[in-house]
């Protein structure tokens, strides 16, 4: 056991996963993709924690309770990357490697959404595979915290 706490932070409007614009996002809802980050964490011998928020607010008083309880965090912080430097501000206050993920390619998709505001305080950005950006991003932490057992 790698004896590491991963926070998980899905932002706004990930609770209409398999509701809204499928042909993005695709059809699994969030119960199948938090369901597939904790299979995929228990086979990483990592612990994890699921929250998800429509509020700005609660995000940031989520990411400053972390502090001193978990090693790692992987945020989809959803429309929030691409305006809040509050939560950008609370990402770099509380001093978490942290890692933004994205079910979709913000990259290839329209203007407003290339810029993220959030990626400058994290340690990398993963998107464009589907669910399996969480996976992804779980090894990433794992890896770059010296835990892994490879």
């Amino acid at each position: 056991m790698n004896e590491m706490k991963v926070l998980v932070i899905h932002g706004p409007n990930l609770n209409l996963l398999g509701i809204r614009e499928k042909d993005i996002y695709g059809n699994h809802d969030l119960s199948f993709v938090n369901e597939y980050i904790r299979q995929e964490a228990e086979t990483l011998g990592l612990e994890v924690e699921i929250f998800q928020s429509n509020h700005e607010g609660e995000i940031i008083d989520r990411l400053q309770h972390a502090m001193g309880k978990v090693d790692g965090i992987i945020m989809n912080p959803g429309a929030f990357t691409h305006y809040s430097y509050a939560i950008a501000d609370a990402i770099a206050g509380i001093s978490i490697p942290t890692v933004e993920v994205h079910l979709s390619n913000i990259h290839g998709r329209e203007e407003f959404r290339r810029k993220s505001v959030i990626a400058p305080v994290c340690i990398g950005q993963i998107s464009g595979f589907a669910h399996v950006s969480y996976a992804l991003a779980l090894r990433a932490l794992l890896e770059v915290s010296g835990k892994s057992e490879r």
